[in-house]
């Protein structure tokens, strides 16, 4: 994998991925070959991104090349990359810096390259296909959901608690500034939900929003003795699933990569993709099964009476991402859709787990 801008550099337009270009940047990785033909198709529904699929002519055989490989590039508005481009150099960061050290299931990327400012990168991926994305307004099923709790696992216990992590320049762990000016944020992005949502979300979950936007400062900053890199994003539309009764997954869109209490992303996921009455039966079991996973991977110290409560304390990460995304994203009809139902989901978890009496 190039790591770096090679004689290929950086593209952000589609347009730019000539055959020429695909040679340059695929060298590295396969001396000698040369990109005949290129073929793109617009796949995805990436808000802060555009994603294609590219069906490439160059002769060699699939275990050396494959014939189709995914590329990720910035969305089309300069304007726009310029606000977001701190997420593109995590999203690059993690491929180049991170991702072989850790056991998640997640593409293998050919390239990966940025601008100078960040507000240009492009990522070539492996191309995952037959595997289907998840549907965060259906949900999914037990199955899914023991799946990717798995692999998430696979993400958290590689560099638990790693001091080292906090060298890394794309990374930081939010201090009193950050949670402040976070609370404010939310609390602007709170009453927007509730202006552009009216009559949409129940008055319980509008009031719940309040009392996480209260309370958000204080909770971004609580338990700081376990520590990780987290998704921040780690949710079905961000999945790929591959098989039916034991499911392989794929983690995808890591523009969201920060540091923080790990068990924030188990919540996220469980608390945004299943209906309250599925979670209700099956979270124990599923936390549990996490907690299997980080032990495996060699976690230690961590009970699982203690992951359970940082689970509930985490469940304020839903609420929280869904309101910036839907503050700060590209309107939809299915991103609105899909928005009110996270919504609904997790606010009704935050009151079933009594998580705000954590904070």
């Amino acid at each position: 994998m190039a790591v770096h801008p090679s004689a290929a550099g950086v593209v952000a337009e589609h347009h730019q991925l000539t055959p020429a270009w695909f040679t340059a940047a695929l060298a590295p990785v396969a001396p000698g070959v040369t990109v005949h033909s290129v073929e793109l198709e617009r796949i995805g529904t990436g808000q802060m991104g555009e994603s294609y699929r590219a069906r490439l002519d160059h002769g060699l055989p699939p275990d050396v090349l494959p014939d189709t490989v995914v590329v990720k590039l910035p969305v089309a508005d300069p304007a726009a990359r310029a606000l977001v481009a701190g997420v593109y150099r995590c999203e690059v960061a993690f491929y180049t810096e991170l991702a072989t050290e850790l056991a998640v299931r997640t593409p293998h990327c050919w390239y990966a390259a940025s601008s100078e400012d960040g507000t240009a990168f492009v990522l070539v991926l492996e191309d995952l296909h037959p595997a289907e994305q998840g549907d965060q307004l259906a949900g999914c099923t037990v199955a899914q959901a023991r799946s990717a709790v798995r692999n998430l696992a696979g993400l958290h216990a590689p560099r638990w608690c790693d001091p080292t992590l906090t060298e890394l320049e794309t990374l930081t762990l939010v201090d009193d500034a950050g949670a402040a000016l976070l609370h404010d944020i939310t609390g602007l992005a709170v009453e927007q939900f509730a202006e552009h949502f009216a009559g949409a979300v129940h008055d319980d979950d509008l009031a719940t929003l309040r009392a996480v936007t209260e309370v958000v400062d204080r909770w971004v900053l609580g338990r700081p003795e376990r520590f990780g890199l987290l998704h921040g994003d780690y949710r079905l539309d961000n999945l790929l699933f591959h098989g039916g009764d034991d499911p392989q997954v794929a983690a995808v869109d890591w523009q969201t990569l920060a540091l923080g209490l790990p068990a924030r992303d188990l919540a996220f996921f469980l608390g945004t993709g299943l209906e309250a009455e599925h979670r209700r039966v099956h979270e124990q079991d599923l936390v549990a099964t996490y907690h299997d996973e980080l032990c495996r991977q060699g976690v230690v110290d961590y009970p699982a009476h203690t992951c359970f409560e940082d689970y509930r304390f985490g469940m304020l990460q839903g609420p929280l991402i869904t309101v910036l995304g839907a503050a700060y994203g590209t309107r939809t009809d299915r991103g609105d859709a899909m928005f009110v139902t996270m919504i609904r989901r997790s606010c009704q978890a935050v009151r079933d787990l009594g998580s705000l009496d954590l904070v």
